[in-house]
């Protein structure tokens, strides 16, 4: 059964959203003006990703590669032991984009996306549709609720994981979803967004 956010819920993801926003907006843009100036282009990277009940939506992100860098193809031949983001430089990458990626302020933007309604605070990450498309029919119960910025993959071990694990985590969150659950992963969110533990 697919789950909707209730209303408790969601008036919680437009306070912390809409706050998070007013608090950081002047270091948001800061952030983009220095994007800009180190590589011409917008700030902001947009993508297709998958969403509540498999349909497509835009996510923002702020942009941490070059303009003209090719997207990659994504073909997965085992997802027990594939990796979304290796370890390694990726020369796509721009310096300021490195410094992004460890901070997680790349995903600052989305907070836009959970004020559309979008995406929620917590809930599985929502996957680009090249990868959905090699799902097992298993796999798409993550889609049974909103999309999150953070949630139990990330906070155990974000891209050190394989994709396997990552799913694990996604649809054990999606079976035992509680208010309490979602807290706990708030609070523990702090700690590798802090070290940067994953973040890649």
């Amino acid at each position: 059964m697919t789950a909707r956010l209730s209303p408790m819920r969601r008036l919680l993801d437009l306070y912390i959203a809409g706050v998070g926003l007013a608090l950081v907006w002047p270091l948001l843009a800061l952030l983009a003006l220095l994007i800009r100036l180190e590589s011409p282009g917008s700030p902001i990277f947009t993508q297709q990703r998958v969403g509540l009940r498999g349909r497509p939506f835009t996510i923002y992100k702020f942009r941490s590669m070059r303009r003209d860098a090719p997207a990659a193809a994504v073909h997965v031949d085992d997802f027990s032991s594939f990796v979304f983001t290796p370890q390694g430089h990726d020369p796509r990458r721009t310096r300021l984009g490195g410094v992004v990626r460890r901070t997680s302020f790349d995903e600052a933007p989305q907070l836009l996306n959970v004020l559309r309604g979008q995406m929620t605070i917590v809930g599985p990450r929502p996957e680009i549709p090249d990868v959905v498309a090699q799902y097992p029919p298993s796999y798409h119960r993550r889609h049974d609720v909103l999309p999150g910025i953070t949630g139990l993959a990330q906070i155990h071990g974000r891209s050190d994981l394989p994709y396997a694990c990552v799913m694990a985590w996604d649809l054990a969150y999606v079976r035992h979803r509680t208010d309490a659950l979602d807290a706990a992963i708030l609070l523990r969110t702090a700690l590798p967004v802090l070290t940067g533990e994953g973040a890649r």
